[in-house]
């Protein structure tokens, strides 16, 4: 029986039905573009595309690009894990730096992002407040709160920037790279470079992300709460 005639009255073949379009529908599609291609490359018309609409139809769901952008960065904030309450101040700060590192590596184009907006969303205010009420929750003054938030998100950012620009992903990428910059330099004209990458960076097992816990190690252990001084300005 041709496809035409099947189905009784109907005369023609069903549509299938689409996904309705959503604001969550639209941040998600542009979270993807933007892991896939970057932020520079995130137009209503790229976003639009995936989705199998106009451009035109995102605006009513976004104002723009300006408010993808914003809900973008909110959902990469409600993608890194918080730590329960009651845990301890340095195993929080530790377990939310360790998730926020391994979710900016999932989407590289955030870290540049993260602290541009000026519209919020409840994800990054939720996610700040959670991050500061531990500090607090901890001994920390709201002093010292804004002092370890400053030293620990300098560190996760720029630890982050610096490992995503790197010209290599893996072992066998960095031996060649190494191998290629050692072949070209004179020899012993930078003796301590080379004793660097020859007796660290070029040794079996080595990742350039090993570094990261231990600098993060060294800022925490730096850190200590002020009950003291916490005490005597609730008490002014």
């Amino acid at each position: 029986m041709p496809e035409g005639s099947r189905g009784g009255g109907g005369g023609g073949r069903k549509a299938t039905a689409r996904t309705p379009l959503s604001r969550e529908r639209v941040i998600r599609t542009a979270v993807a573009v933007a892991d896939e291609k970057g932020s520079a490359a995130l137009t209503m018309r790229a976003v639009a595309e995936p989705l199998g609409v106009e451009a035109m139809s995102l605006y009513h769901h976004v104002a723009g690009r300006e408010d993808i952008l914003d809900g973008m960065v909110d959902a990469v904030f409600g993608e890194i894990e918080l730590p329960p309450r009651g845990t301890d101040w340095k195993s929080a700060m530790r377990r939310r730096a360790e998730s926020a590192r391994a979710v900016l590596l999932r989407h590289p184009w955030a870290v540049g992002l993260m602290d541009s907006r000026t519209r919020p969303g409840p994800a990054t205010l939720g996610h700040h407040d959670a991050v500061i009420g531990a500090l607090r929750a901890g001994g920390f003054s709201v002093p010292m709160a804004a002092h370890a938030v400053s030293l620990i998100d300098s560190y996760l950012y720029g630890f982050v920037i610096q490992e995503v620009s790197l010209p290599f992903n893996s072992s066998e990428e960095l031996d060649e790279v190494a191998g290629n910059i050692l072949g070209d330099m004179a020899s012993d004209a930078y003796p301590h470079l080379t004793e660097l990458a020859v007796e660290h960076a070029l040794k079996p097992g080595y990742a350039y992300g090993d570094e990261f816990p231990f600098g993060l190690a060294l800022i925490l252990d730096a850190l200590h709460p002020d009950e003291a001084a916490d005490a005597s300005a609730g008490s002014g």
